[in-house]
């Protein structure tokens, strides 16, 4: 396997020392994951990274990135020592950028990051050689890693870039050194560290920071806060590109909206544009308008765009839809949309979007009628409105064709509050108490959506309803 780093080019980057010669052929921040042949970098966080340097070399890795000889490990053991390992990752990250002929995107908005990134990566992968990061690497620590493992020859990296606090992401962009910027949508997240929409618009402007010279901003347009973002590119210079449902430079003429997927007409500059996105729900489609703009941005062939388009899929916990069989014999079931990594007032918007399109299947269930069912976790880091923008979900026009609503979480009881009575389940303060009671949550034919911010944990409740199901004989194996 070609090395990713030589000890010498780590050492130029990073102006680091090393004791002996070595080649890694990837980058680990995590020894539990960590593969032969990899460089780990004890970063700080939760533990410190340098109490794990032993175990990561036992494991096989070439070297370790470090600040101080870890206990356990000796002084001509092949180690990086630099005098800071966080600093040292991001030198890892410049050096590569600089090295690669890449094109590179970044994307950032409030909803949609992680799901685009991953359409772009379908879109370009038909046409070179793409680096995007396998995970929701879009951090302090994450956006340096993904830059740090992007190989010499990549043709076109696509980096997401998020933040929590005012500040956080135009050291990013100006890292990743961007020939494309995508601001999905601004939208209230994160509100306990913002002084409102214009605030959150403005830290998400500031990717445009990241663009080279030249560069193309694509932003969604018909915002309260869209003339934040064009007055941020026009200070910096850049291209724009505006996208949305209606009304933008790229925008959607028609569309047929199926329970599986997506068929849409679009108006561009560069005239009518044909492609299919391979779930429900126009906010994917819309996404799906910055994407293409994007690549023909990148001066890209707009029909492979959209053909390496239709192979895109959801990412688990962010959309996916699956069957559960729960009986094999009659090949009965229920339908689950996994949307347990992340939530707020827009994303929440658009998963019960989606979820009113779905069709339950009658006479197949103890219940006979099919339902929609939502099960609802807190909507965190929304500051001081919080409660009033969980209130507003039971007045979102897709509840009326839900039959039930089950919360989980402090902040959903002022929703479980607001619903109608007939549409009103259970209400638990956490997702584990009611993970026991998840086979009488649902019934055969029922559509049910598990939505909610990570760390409420409404993810268990989607481990829980998976368990539900019975293998396919097909699925059993053999000796």
């Amino acid at each position: 396997m070609t090395a990713l780093w030589t000890s010498a080019e780590a050492v130029a980057a990073t102006g680091g020392a090393t004791s002996r010669a070595w080649a890694a052929t990837g980058v680990s921040i995590d020894s539990r994951g960590l593969v032969p042949g990899d460089l780990f970098v004890a970063l700080k966080d939760a533990r410190d990274g340098h109490d794990f340097v032993a175990q990561a070399l036992e494991k096989g890795a070439v070297a370790a990135l470090v600040s101080r000889i870890p206990e356990g490990v000796g002084p001509d053991a092949p180690l990086l020592l630099v005098p800071d390992v966080l600093a040292g990752l991001e030198a890892l990250g410049r050096a590569a950028r600089a090295r690669a002929q890449a094109q590179v995107v970044g994307v950032t908005g409030s909803v949609g990051k992680t799901s685009t990134k991953e359409m772009l990566r379908a879109t370009l992968a038909g046409q070179g050689r793409v680096h995007a990061a396998e995970a929701s690497y879009n951090n302090h620590w994450g956006v340096p890693l993904t830059l740090a493992r992007m190989p010499a020859g990549t043709d076109f990296a696509v980096i997401e870039i998020g933040m929590n606090h005012p500040g956080e992401i135009a050291p990013l962009a100006r890292m990743a050194d961007l020939d494309v910027a995508i601001i999905t949508t601004v939208a209230p997240a994160h509100l306990f560290a913002f002084d409102g929409l214009a605030g959150i618009a403005q830290e998400k402007a500031a990717i445009l920071d990241g663009l080279r010279k030249g560069g193309t901003a694509i932003l969604p347009g018909g915002l309260e806060v869209s003339s934040i973002l064009l007055e941020k590119a026009a200070e910096v210079g850049a291209r724009v590109v505006t996208f949305a449902e209606r009304g933008a430079d790229w925008h959607i003429a028609t569309a047929q909206w199926g329970e599986a997927a997506s068929g849409v007409r679009a108006d561009t500059p560069g005239g009518r544009r044909l492609f299919r996105v391979q779930s429900p729900g126009r906010h994917f489609a819309v996404n799906a308008l910055a994407v293409l703009a994007a690549a023909e941005a990148l001066g890209l062939d707009p029909a492979l765009s959209a053909q390496g388009l239709g192979n895109w899929h959801p990412p688990a916990g962010r959309g996916q839809r699956e069957r559960i069989t729960t009986d094999t014999v009659e090949d009965i079931g229920f339908d689950l949309i996994d949307d347990a990594f992340n939530a707020n007032p827009a994303s929440m918007s658009a998963s019960l979007e989606v979820l009113a399109i779905l069709q339950p299947q009658d006479n197949v269930g103890s219940i006979k009628k099919g339902r929609r069912i939502a099960i609802l976790g807190d909507m965190l880091e929304l500051g001081p409105q919080e409660l009033r923008l969980h209130t507003e979900i039971a007045c979102h026009p897709a509840i009326a064709s839900l039959a039930l609503v089950h919360c989980v979480g402090p902040r959903m009881r002022a929703l479980h509050a607001a619903l109608p009575a007939a549409r009103r389940g259970e209400w638990v303060e956490t997702a584990a108490e009611l993970v026991p009671r998840a086979a009488a949550l649902v019934d055969a034919g029922d559509v049910v959506l598990v939505k909610g911010s990570k760390g409420i944990k409404v993810s268990l409740l989607v481990e829980a309803l998976r368990k539900l199901g019975q293998p396919r004989p097909q699925d059993k194996g053999t000796d």
